[in-house]
């Protein structure tokens, strides 16, 4: 069906595209230039614009397409961020298959194995809606040749079609296969890395937290975490207010795509931006672990003004209860489970509403005795990695982070 929509998406642009298309660039280049705000210090601004006005642009094709009846509003944004693929690469087998439906794509460096690897499992970003494994193909490569690792890219299945919380299961279930037939792909038992950008390091979490019960299993030796979003009860923390305008993830967009992932109407979302799904007492119950009072005053020098406690609506937090979930916020999860995880490489970018999800994250890490690794990119934003490996098109910040990353895991 996936194919059906996609070949639909492709004739429809084709349809339109002499006139329309460049039109609706130059919409998008206009209300980038309009709505968005590149701070002092953020990465290539001009080619951040450039990249962020395609992206609308997309999402205002799809748009068109889906009220004349001819494909989903997302698949022209997944047509476009699935990028253009690599050309082959003589040093890795890449092997593809399907567990449960769920397509995975294994890389492998071809050179014999001197011993046992690593095994990476990859969960792409792309709020649970977008994105593939092709989309971080060159990512994966990377990893494989530059850590000497099997790594397993994730190609799970996409809401709406597949409604929540399925996505969790996918992951799941592949990285129970993948654990289950370590020998076939001669990998260490004790050198196991779960690994995910974005929401995929949600899932990545996730999966971390459910393994815990698993005694039958080898134990996960790291998570890793690049940029992720782990919680669905504060939208007025501090990176949220600094970046709510900044490319390409803006703060509204946040939750216009969880919305999209949970398959709901966005008739509440501005109540939802102004916490009113969360009632006192859960508000008082995980204060501690989720406040702005616990990130670094270091992160508040761009601007924080605390926000009026907004009046707690029953029937919006009855429309969207889900974001509260252990499965959608795994930094809810109680300090019984979170001291028990494995060593956490963690990713921040100054520029992306979801820093501070990664700040809350390591601290609850760090005070429950776990190995925290974590990398700031000081002039990195939201979705950076999706661009890596692309030459001069990638940024240098994203760059930065995958070596940083290559560093963290040949340590271990």
């Amino acid at each position: 069906m996936a194919s059906v929509y996609t070949t639909l998406a492709i004739i429809g642009m084709i349809y339109i595209s002499p006139v329309l298309i460049p039109a609706l660039f130059l919409v998008g280049v206009l209300y980038d230039f309009f709505n968005s705000e590149l701070p002092p210090g953020i990465d290539q601004p001009l080619k951040l614009r450039f990249f962020h006005a395609l992206m609308i642009a997309a999402m205002i094709v799809g748009k068109i397409l889906q009220k004349v009846g001819i494909c989903n509003d997302l698949t022209v944004l997944r047509i476009v961020l699935d990028g253009i693929p690599p050309w082959r690469d003589s040093k890795l087998l890449i092997k593809d298959l399907k567990v449960d439906e769920v397509p995975l794509r294994i890389y492998q460096p071809k050179s014999p194995p001197t011993g046992k690897r690593r095994g990476i499992l990859y969960f792409h970003g792309g709020a649970g809606t977008f994105g593939s494994i092709r989309a971080f193909e060159r990512i994966c490569r990377y990893l494989a040749k530059k850590c000497n690792s099997v790594v397993v890219s994730v190609g799970y299945r996409l809401a709406p079609e597949h409604p929540y919380p399925g996505q969790y299961f996918d992951c799941l279930n592949t990285t129970l296969y993948f654990m289950r037939n370590l020998e076939e792909y001669h990998v260490d038992p004790a050198l196991i890395i779960i690994s995910g950008d974005s929401c995929g390091a949600n899932f990545a979490t996730v999966v971390c937290q459910i393994l815990l019960n698993s005694r039958d299993l080898p134990k996960v030796r790291a998570q890793v975490l690049l940029y992720p979003g782990l919680q669905g009860l504060d939208f007025q923390l501090p990176s949220y207010q600094q970046n709510a305008w900044v490319p390409v993830l803006f703060r509204k967009l946040v939750l216009y795509f969880c919305f999209r992932y949970l398959n709901k109407e966005p008739t509440v979302l501005k109540d939802v931006l102004n916490n009113c799904h969360v009632c006192e007492s859960t508000r008082c119950k995980y204060k501690k672990w989720v406040s702005a009072d616990l990130i670094p005053e270091e992160f508040k020098v761009r601007g924080y003004v605390p926000p009026t406690p907004a009046s707690y609506k029953p029937e919006v937090h009855e429309a969207i209860k889900e974001i509260l979930a252990l499965t959608f916020s795994p930094l809810l999860a109680e300090d019984s489970v979170i001291c028990q995880l494995p060593e956490t490489y963690i990713v921040t970018c100054e520029f992306d509403v979801l820093r501070d999800d990664g700040l809350l994250y390591k601290k609850r890490l760090e005070d429950n005795g776990v190995q925290v690794t974590w990398y700031h990119s000081e002039s990195g934003f939201h979705g950076i990695l999706a661009l890596f490996g692309y030459g001069i098109f990638s940024f240098l910040s994203g760059k930065k982070i995958v070596d940083s990353l290559v560093n963290y895991i040949n340590s271990l």
